[in-house]
């Protein structure tokens, strides 16, 4: 809280006295995480009980660590946000992030959120844009409370999956956006201009090896495939963008995403 940004508190672990001792502030349950190297659910373990205490320790192999408390919250949402050169700064507006198995499944923009709320993780946004000093697009993840308060969980200094949507939905991709950042030009607008659902296309669990190729083609669909030709466990493969009319609701789009998932799904070759 130095520089007035929202954090759950943490503590640093060290050896397992250190996390039997933050265990006792936080209680059950609370998430230790590794410090670095950590994504799509990876770096997390929850520790439910004192019996996993030994055995969360171990998981993560002498990495460096934090125990977190648990954060009750309704909403997974995130910002991208940039910073260029000179100290410009501007944010895309707040999107609702889903998970399956700690994976990001969709994204939605705009997130089914107030507008207090909305401009309120924006600001947060800022605020930690303008602690951080770095240059280019940062996606910032946070939570929103029962009580609608949002804290953050989770930065990466870089383009974010949650971000993708901007390719089709938004002024400036959050691509030229990072490029603009670093190079020091003006930042472009950040506006959306249609609704819009991200879905990631994931490996199916009991399949590994390679897949037969996908092919799409939908009114206002945009795929994106990412060049992996092994299909694993969970693995990000690729992406969509289902992009709506600007007068097209949430609700509509996702619809129409549950007529479209069949058609992404991944079969060996």
């Amino acid at each position: 809280m130095q520089n007035g940004i929202p954090v759950p508190e943490f503590v640093s672990v060290e050896s397992v006295s250190d996390l039997e001792q933050g265990l006792s502030k936080f209680g059950y349950p609370s998430i230790l995480k590794a410090r670095r190297d950590a994504y799509d659910g990876r770096g997390n373990f929850k520790i439910d009980s004192p019996e996993q205490i030994q055995k969360a320790f171990d998981y993560f192999e002498e990495k460096k660590l934090m125990l977190e408390k648990f954060v009750p919250f309704k909403m997974e949402v995130s910002v991208i946000a940039a910073r260029n050169t000179k100290g410009q700064i501007k944010t895309f507006p707040l999107v609702e992030n889903i998970h399956e198995d700690n994976i990001l499944r969709k994204t939605i923009a705009p997130a089914r959120t107030s507008e207090k709320i909305a401009k309120k993780a924006e600001e947060i946004a800022k605020t930690t844009m303008s602690g951080l000093k770095g240059a280019g697009v940062f996606g910032i993840e946070m939570f929103v409370t029962e009580n609608d308060e949002i804290v953050i969980n989770e930065i990466a200094p870089r383009v974010h999956n949650s971000g993708h949507h901007t390719l089709q939905s938004s002024e400036t991709s959050q691509f030229e956006q990072h490029l603009r950042a670093i190079l020091g030009l003006e930042l472009g607008g950040t506006s959306l201009l249609y609704p819009t659902i991200m879905y990631n296309i994931l490996g199916p669990k009991n399949c590994e090896g390679e897949y037969k190729p996908i092919v799409l083609s939908e009114p206002n669909v945009f795929l994106k495939m990412y060049g992996k030709k092994i299909s694993k466990p969970l693995r990000k493969l690729g992406h969509f963008n289902l992009v709506g009319k600007q007068d097209e609701s949430i609700d509509q789009l996702l619809k129409k995403l549950e007529s479209l998932k069949d058609k992404v799904s991944i079969n060996p070759a």
